[in-house]
């Protein structure tokens, strides 16, 4: 196959590097249209294309430009590459394998695309897998995906305790389970599940009070947490509704609890040796996860929320321990705001435990846990300039721009500027940008460059569950 690549001076290098790691299986002729490649115009594209006959075009991914009409006059198929020229060695030995977009640029398309067969992937997995049992109509253990169980603290005093529960859900959780603490009442129990008439997936009852789990019997697919402290009081009744139980040791030990269970009739049986939290023996408690014939439950939400440190990377090596151990479900909250979005991050760590299958690592999967770093820095070539001059200091005064200054604050997940009382929301800060210079809202450039910077700021506060402050550090 005959492509055309061409490239700016800039980046020529990097972009000969990667054509001769492929030379053996493509004719690329990389060809420089200037400094910069997204400068490229479609017209000088069509002046190279007819100076040759070529199969494919490979255009810099940062080009904004519509080369549609390059192709209809040339009959030239002309692609999009990978946005940074230190892409191309990863999309070049792919050209053979998958068909490129023609708008979106390769980098982002070959994620995309292997999200989505990395996806498809665990679907069919799920599919064809055999559990040990099922809650309503979730696979749990055996060769099932290890199920993700969300807990709601204190469930009877959520304001809104449905939206919550459908958060959850849409963030990923297989089982959402609505946690009492003494406070509660049998009345509290009802209450709060029957506002949940209208939610159709699993749903389980937090609390080792026998008239707390009696009273949400009528609707609880789970029971968290049965021992010899209850099972006498609650076992038959749990057994009656054809429930399913998480047993924990307590007095007793774990598998006397079981057997106790088992002869109350509980048909469905999750073991829960106890995780503990870092520095009250986590490595010692992992020991109790091995030779238990029940599904195993692991309470990784209760390490997590002790441990101040970012939550996607705990919970994915948390997510890889309870793989280890072959846990079936594992536990995740988010009862604070440093652990506020651990539910998706937990669906995601156990997708990519169930893409391990038949690999020795989870790298590589086509999905990941990188929210802030990046797996591989592109190194991009230098700057070029004859001249530089060093940047003056900010003055401490400020001139106000005439048109009045604009508020900025986010609400859910979206921005929102204030402007004399007319407010613009939106989810993109360009788009927010746009309208408010569209509607005359603001009329200096500096004043311009501070609102870029504190929308983006707003819109990078909502992408990474941050708080927002106009005016402070981020």
């Amino acid at each position: 196959m005959r492509i055309l690549l061409p490239t700016g001076s800039a980046t020529v290098g990097i972009v000969k590097a990667a054509v001769g790691r492929v030379s053996d299986r493509h004719t690329i002729d990389v060809v420089v249209t200037g400094e910069i490649a997204s400068f490229l115009t479609p017209g000088d594209l069509e002046r190279l294309l007819r100076g040759g006959k070529y199969d494919m075009a490979l255009v810099s991914g940062m080009c904004t430009a519509s080369f549609a009409d390059v192709e209809r006059k040339t009959g030239v198929p002309v692609y999009r590459g990978p946005r940074h020229a230190a892409d191309l060695s990863l999309v070049l030995p792919m050209l053979d394998q998958i068909r490129l977009s023609k708008t979106v640029p390769a980098d982002e398309f070959l994620a995309g695309a292997r999200r989505e067969e990395a996806c498809r992937r665990v679907v069919a997995r799920e599919e064809a897998a055999s559990p040990d049992l099922t809650i309503r109509g979730v696979k749990i253990g055996g060769g099932a995906r290890m199920k993700v169980l969300a807990e709601i603290m204190d469930a009877h005093r959520c304001d809104d305790l449905e939206a919550e529960v459908r958060r959850f859900f849409a963030d990923g959780a297989d089982i959402v389970d609505l946690g009492f603490g003494f406070d509660a009442t049998p009345e509290d129990v009802k209450r709060c599940f029957l506002s949940l008439e209208g939610i159709e997936g699993p749903l389980a009852v937090d609390t080792q009070d026998p008239s707390l789990i009696a009273a949400a019997l009528f609707r609880a697919d789970l029971v968290l947490s049965l021992h010899e402290g209850n099972i006498p009081a609650v076992g038959r009744a749990v057994a009656d509704a054809g429930a399913a139980a998480v047993v924990v040791p307590h007095e007793r030990s774990l598998s006397e609890n079981l057997l106790a269970a088992e002869e109350a009739g509980i048909r469905c049986l999750i073991a829960d040796p106890l995780l503990q939290p870092v520095g009250s023996g986590l490595i010692a408690s992992l020991q109790g996860f091995s030779g238990i014939s029940y599904p195993l439950f692991f309470g990784a939400g209760n390490v997590t929320e002790l441990l101040d440190a970012d939550s996607p990377g705990v919970n994915a090596l948390l997510a890889g321990m309870a793989h280890e151990v072959g846990a079936a479900i594992i536990f995740t909250s988010e009862h604070s705001d440093k652990t506020r979005g651990s539910v998706a991050e937990m669906r995601r760590a156990t997708d990519m435990m169930a893409l391990m299958a038949d690999r020795p690592y989870p790298k590589d999967l086509g999905i990941d846990l990188f929210i802030l770093k990046e797996k591989r820095r592109r190194r991009e070539p230098p700057l070029a300039y004859e001249s530089i001059t060093e940047a003056q200091p900010m003055p401490d005064e400020i001139t106000y721009d005439p048109l009045g200054c604009i508020r900025i604050g986010i609400e859910g997940d979206s921005i929102v500027a204030v402007h004399r009382g007319r407010a613009v929301r939106g989810k993109c800060w360009e788009d927010l940008f746009y309208t408010l210079l569209e509607n005359g809202s603001l009329s200096r450039l500096d004043h311009a460059a501070y609102l870029g910077k504190e929308l983006f700021k707003a819109e990078l506060a909502i992408r990474l569950k941050r708080s927002f402050e106009q005016d402070g550090p981020f």
